[in-house]
Parts: structure tokens; C-alpha cells; sequence
């Protein structure tokens, strides 16, 4: 994938978010900012870096990591509090600003690359726009819209995580005040156990 560095120049900005949330299994929750590879919108084909994915509110993170597309198609849009009880939520914050890519609006048309690049549920273009990013320029990571909500995300690349985030130790999920309304904003409830 060719870039325009003159493009890519002008869609680079300085971002320092604040407070944004990163859910993960609670398995992982003693290393808030570890990294691995996976299958995601942004992550590399080839293995080549590992990403860390941030949404500036709890419903954007839960959507973005737990529900996805899963009650598509249903109108019962149910999660078992045992489920929930399988993840964990903390809280980042950058400690130096971030030079991110800003996908949010304009970028992907300026680019020249398609937008299912940051929208569609299909990955690929995604995966290949971020290792021709990773590989060519100097930027730490990905701002765009998430196609859940539309609420503000962030990918990190690995490379900027350790000198440029910090977080607080990771809760359950379960154990969040703001749960039941962040789920309530869209349009899940939760069954508890029985």
C-alpha cells in the first residue's frame, strides 16, 4: 500500500487522551498495558508489532471488545453477568501526547484508502493500511471512530506504550457503578446469575 508521506504529514496530530478505557479478560488484568498479537481491526498481518486499543467511554469499550455484532439481527440483547464477571476495565492516560493518524473523519478519503479500512466489520484493509502506517512513518498510533458507536478509540502502537501511557490498576468489570447504564446506552442488559 502506497501512502502519500505529504498526507499522511497533514493527518498526523498530537493526542493526549486522558482517562480512556481499555477492557480486557480478567486474566490480563495485573498488566493493563500488556500486548499481544490478535486478529483486530488494526493489527499486523505479518506480526510485525503488537497494538493496545483505548475508547474514550465504558459503552465504546464494551461494544468495541465484547459485544460487537453479536446481538445483531436479535431483538433479546442479553449478557449474562457471568460473563461479564470475565473482564476487566482500566483506565489510560497518556503521560506525553500521542502522534496519531486521524482516521475520524476525512482521512481514509484523503489517503486514497478505502473507508471499510476503519468501518466495515471485515478487517483486512484495516490490517494492511496499519502495518503500511507501522512500517513507514513515525506516528504512534490510530485515532478514528469506532463503527459501534462512533465514540472516539485509539491504537497504540507497541512502540509508543511504554514511554507514553500509564494506567490505573484494573477493576472487574462487574464491579463498575456505570455499567448497567453504559450497557443501557447500547441496548444490552445484563441477566444475573442464578
Amino acid at each position: 500500500m502506497n501512502l502519500d508521506p505529504g498526507t499522511v504529514g497533514d493527518l498526523a496530530l498530537a493526542f493526549q487522551p486522558r482517562d480512556y478505557l481499555r477492557v480486557m479478560p480478567v486474566a490480563h488484568m495485573t498488566t493493563p498495558l500488556g500486548l499481544g498479537f490478535g486478529q483486530s481491526r488494526f493489527s499486523s498481518p505479518s506480526q510485525a508489532f503488537k497494538l493496545l486499543y483505548l475508547a474514550r467511554d465504558l459503552a465504546t469499550a464494551i461494544a468495541e471488545t465484547i459485544v460487537r455484532d453479536r446481538f445483531e439481527g436479535e431483538s433479546a440483547r442479553v449478557l449474562d453477568e457471568s460473563e461479564i464477571e470475565n473482564w476487566a476495565v482500566a483506565e489510560v492516560t497518556a503521560i506525553a501526547p500521542l502522534t496519531v493518524l486521524d482516521l475520524r473523519t476525512t482521512g481514509l478519503l484523503k489517503l486514497g484508502v478505502s473507508t471499510d479500512a476503519a468501518r466495515a466489520k471485515e478487517h483486512r484493509e484495516g490490517r494492511e493500511l496499519s502495518e503500511a502506517v507501522y512500517e513507514s512513518f513515525a506516528v504512534d498510533g490510530l485515532l478514528y471512530a469506532s463503527r459501534l458507536t462512533a465514540a472516539e478509540c485509539v491504537a497504540v502502537y507497541d512502540r509508543a506504550v511504554s514511554d507514553k501511557l500509564t494506567s490505573s490498576r484494573a477493576v472487574e468489570l462487574i464491579r463498575q457503578t456505570d455499567l448497567v447504564p453504559a450497557l443501557r446506552s447500547i441496548g444490552v442488559s445484563v441477566r444475573a446469575k442464578r
